[in-house]
């Protein structure tokens, strides 16, 4: 049972889930807001905020000049956020951008705002950013909505509409007259062709008294 065991295990082994948060606080000092799951997002917060904390001290260290003689920088706060923050522009920007912004905040550098849920899933999104980079309009919303205000119309000086009655001209209409096409029927006056055999005529004997009235 886990009675009074803060923290939440995400899935994850001891060595793995710090690993993710140092990686997530990495994004958040560059980017200035993610978005993830609302458990990483409020696991983080507390995590990325000791690490600012510790960006502030070693920025008023700095300036009330309580650093080993020959120092300029509090290395010794830099080298504890630095095994966390692995990249070095992260960590130069924690300590020279982020650090005198929030140098006059007491706390609650960071927000996070629910996104609802993700597709798939279902799991329950959100945001997490830092205060001071987020929207220059900070704090409550009201619920109340703004009255629109009437615009002004330009000034025209009143005329008169006169009523004027128009009169809506036909135009005459125009019949195209289409001339009848003749239908010329070419009659083609078939020929009949005849063929003109000669046949053989058969030679008849000639009868008797032909043959008498020859010899005489």
């Amino acid at each position: 049972m886990r009675h009074l065991v803060s923290g939440r295990k995400l899935g994850r082994t001891s060595s793995h889930r710090r690993a993710l948060l140092c990686n997530m606080a990495t994004s958040l000092f560059l980017h200035k807001k993610i978005h993830t799951t609302e458990a990483k997002a409020k696991e983080l917060r507390g995590f990325a905020e000791k690490l600012i904390t510790k960006a502030k001290h070693a920025l008023a260290r700095e300036k009330q000049g309580l650093l080993p003689t020959g120092q300029t920088i509090d290395i010794h706060n830099r080298r504890i956020v630095a095994k966390d923050i692995r990249k070095k522009a992260a960590l130069q920007e924690l300590f020279d951008s982020i650090a005198p912004v929030v140098e006059q905040r007491n706390g609650g550098y960071t927000r996070v705002i629910k996104t609802g849920f993700r597709h798939g899933d279902g799991g329950h999104t959100a945001i997490i950013e830092l205060v001071d980079w987020s929207a220059p309009v900070d704090g409550a919303i009201s619920a109340t909505r703004r009255k629109r205000k009437p615009t002004a119309k330009p000034a025209t000086p009143k005329v008169e509409a006169q009523k004027a009655t128009v009169v809506e001209t036909a135009a005459p209409i125009v019949e195209e007259v289409v001339a009848p096409v003749e239908v010329v029927e070419e009659v083609v006056e078939s020929v009949e062709v005849v063929d003109t055999v000669e046949t053989p005529t058969e030679e008849t004997p000639a009868s008797e008294e032909e043959k008498k009235e020859d010899q005489a």
